[in-house]
């Protein structure tokens, strides 16, 4: 097993051909900064022949300090019927002057009988021709072999000699892909191994999850001496996505005990990982390993009362490690450990025989009986707890607000609503329109307070989520409604239940105020 281990992301190419993911030129370069300060070796910035975003990235990347990475363009083998200096995609890879070039070749007969429609000693010259090319260019090579495990498995001797006609050129890595992710784990490794023997050329690994199987797969490959892995972050890619760095990274690094980045860079994992999804549009999985919100959550009491005692019971790794946090989520499974660990927190002191612990977790237990969920709207379970203990003070008093939704002549909808509040012995009255009732709810209540919280005009509503919790009652079910709000710094969600959506939209929404105003007097 290698000491060292190089990264190859190609998030910018192949986690782009992913369904639902796009990036504009100035995410990918905004990425490339990213990818590079957490420590990547090599950055895949796209197809160069393929589209004017992809040439257009490779000329502003090179005005990019970068400190460690290496930009590379991709593109194919030359084809059938060009030699390989007037052959227009390698002149385009050529002409976006990264210091490396990842070249994909055939190594199915399937493939080269039936997609390149060619013979199987042309393919060989193909190969060999276009890495000759770019080496004598003064490029350093990647070879991506792709459908290599597909094609050993088919006719191993003819695979291997695409290998071979790579190493003979002088290519500088020659990649293994298993590009229909079909390959199980245990074939990957037999395979990876007797590779090994027959080719001197470093080897990396390039791995779809289609079998649900690419993170495993690229640990088997390193394991059998492979020294360059290719995935992307958070899995993007074609189909059911590549290897997810995010988890290969920390796997390689915590569980293999491989030198990949450094333990800051590591640190930013979860960081990074939420940027990208940020610039992708993409809801972060809050089940993804190691960076998800919920890799290191708790909830039945029980697992609770172990983990306070000793993380190490229900945790693999420290999720500091990789920037990520322990939480304690609470719900009408909680018992006293998750009040007291949330309670800590939140910097409040309780004892697990006290009388407001017990009444905590009853109030708990009848509001989720209710059709309320505070595990995901920890801002209304801690502003719930300090109401209790009798450390929250009330910052306004509503009086009443009326919302209305008016369709008009040039079939507009408006939404407006009007608000009374009582805030430090002052009468507002306020209205305000905005993009549905709960918008313009929000933006009147807010018109009322910022004269004299002007912190408010710094939070914004992120997300809304509305669930109907009874279906079988109509129109009459109980609705619960989660807010998520941001500022600058931080993200919490808030929780309403009511038969009237608009009734939980309030409730949601003043948690979500409070809460700003109460952390910002921490």
């Amino acid at each position: 097993m290698p000491a060292k281990v190089k990264l190859h992301d190609t998030t910018l190419r192949d986690g782009m051909q992913g369904e639902g993911v796009s990036f504009s030129l100035k995410d990918k370069l905004a990425i490339a900064e990213k990818l590079d300060e957490l420590g990547i070796h090599y950055i895949e910035g796209g197809w160069p022949g393929s589209n004017p975003k992809d040439i257009d990235f490779f000329k502003e990347v090179g005005k990019i300090s970068l400190k460690q990475a290496k930009i590379v363009a991709f593109g194919s083998t030359r084809r059938a019927d060009k030699v390989a200096g007037n052959d227009p995609n390698l002149r385009t890879m050529l002409n976006a002057e990264t210091p490396t070039v990842a070249i994909f070749g055939k190594s199915w007969t399937l493939h080269v009988k039936k997609v390149l429609k060619t013979t199987l000693s042309k393919n060989l010259k193909m190969i060999e021709d276009s890495v000759s090319f770019m080496k004598s260019k003064g490029k350093e090579v990647i070879y991506d072999a792709e459908h290599f495990f597909d094609g050993y498995k088919d006719e191993p001797e003819y695979a291997l000699k695409t290998l071979q006609a790579a190493e003979k050129a002088g290519a500088d890595w020659i990649v293994l892909c298993d590009t229909n992710g079909g390959v199980m784990p245990y074939e990957i490794g037999d395979i990876s191994r007797k590779v090994k023997k027959a080719i001197r050329t470093p080897l990396g690994i390039h791995t779809h999850n289609d079998s649900g199987m690419a993170v495993a797969n690229s640990i088997m490959a390193v394991k059998a001496g492979f020294t360059q892995v290719q995935g992307t972050l958070n899995g993007y890619g074609e189909r059911c996505g590549n290897a997810d760095l995010c988890l290969v990274i920390p796997n390689l690094k915590l569980k293999l005990g491989i030198d990949c980045i450094s333990d800051e860079q590591l640190r930013s994992l979860k960081e990074v990982s939420r940027y990208v999804n940020e610039l992708a549009n993409i809801i972060p999985d809050d089940r993804q390993p190691f960076v998800g919100d919920s890799a290191f959550a708790h909830k039945g009491g029980m697992h609770v009362d172990a983990v306070r005692k000793t993380s190490l019971s229900f945790e693999h790794i420290k999720p500091e490690l990789v920037g990520n946090r322990q939480r304690v989520l609470v719900s009408e499974l909680s018992g006293k450990g998750n009040v007291l660990s949330k309670a800590s927190q939140f910097g409040l002191t309780l004892s697990k025989d006290s009388p407001e612990t017990k009444e905590i977790v009853k109030t708990i237990k009848d509001l989720e009986h209710r059709g309320y969920q505070f595990e995901a709207a920890e801002g209304s379970f801690e502003l719930l707890m300090k109401k209790s203990l009798g450390r929250y003070k009330k910052l306004f008093d509503l009086e009443g607000f009326r919302v209305s939704v008016e369709k008009r002549e040039d079939n507009r909808l408006i939404s407006e609503a009007t608000i009374k509040v009582k805030v430090k012995g002052v009468r507002e009255h306020t209205a305000a329109e905005g993009d549905g009732p709960v918008n313009a709810l929000d933006n009147a209540l807010r018109k009322a307070l910022e004269k004299f919280y002007p912190a408010l005009a710094d939070m914004y509503l992120s997300d809304f989520k509305v669930r109907i919790l009874d279906p079988k009652a109509g129109t009459a079910a109980q609705t619960r409604v989660l807010i998520e709000s941001r500022d600058h710094e931080d993200t919490w969600r808030t929780v309403g239940v009511s038969e009237n959506i608009i009734e939980a939209c309030w409730e949601a929404l003043v948690d979500s105020i409070e809460y700003k105003l109460l952390k910002d007097k921490k």
